[in-house]
């Protein structure tokens, strides 16, 4: 499984990976995470992401199985 392939599967990211999906730099993502930007949630020493606030935050919407309603995002995005 690729690394893109993961992260989109996954319930969680680093704030790393949401950076990278986001287009912004490690940097200035631990810096939106730690304004509260970006939702974290902490798991021991981990701080993540959890894939459904970020799509939420972004206005993504979910089927019934929790995948992205890609088409919903593109209609949107046309209007």
């Amino acid at each position: 499984m690729s690394s893109n392939t993961t992260a989109t599967a996954s319930l969680t990211l680093s704030v790393e990976e949401a950076g990278r999906l986001l287009g912004i730099s490690r940097g200035a993502a631990y810096r939106a995470a730690g304004r509260g930007q970006i939702p974290t949630i902490r798991v021991g020493r981990r701080l993540l992401v959890p894939t459904a606030r970020l799509h939420q935050l972004l206005g993504l919407t979910h089927d019934n199985e929790g995948s992205v309603d890609v088409e919903a995002v593109l209609d949107g995005a046309e209007g």
